[in-house]
């Protein structure tokens, strides 16, 4: 049986599926203890039961970008606070490769805030 994660991924098309599959992957392979769900009809992960950080699409674009929720607290040039209070999101390009690295360089700002 799908977890309600997996569920999310077969309800959406291509090639937003693979975009928002390799991100999880790479998000969750960052480190053991970040958990996955599906909070507020998105893939959303955890880190020590705190809400970490969650994939969308920018609805203009339909880039995909993740979504760091204490992202104000992080301090990296790439990314965007917007009219969020809280959140800043990192934009990731679809027509390249994905930015592990610096996907993992915030991921590493972003845990030492818990």
């Amino acid at each position: 049986m799908l977890t309600a994660f997996d569920q999310f991924f077969e309800k959406i098309e291509e090639p937003i599926r693979s975009h928002f599959m390799g991100l999880s992957q790479i998000i969750l392979n960052f480190d053991g203890t970040i958990e996955s769900t599906v909070k507020y009809g998105m893939p959303f992960f955890s880190y020590k039961k705190k809400m970490l950080c969650y994939l969308w699409m920018d609805k203009k674009t339909n880039e995909p970008y993740i979504g760091f929720v204490k992202g104000k607290e992080i301090n990296h040039p790439d990314l965007i606070q917007g009219t969020r209070k809280k959140m800043c999101i990192l934009n990731i390009d679809s027509n390249t490769d994905f930015p592990v690295l610096k996907i993992e360089e915030i991921l590493t700002l972003a845990l030492q805030l818990y």
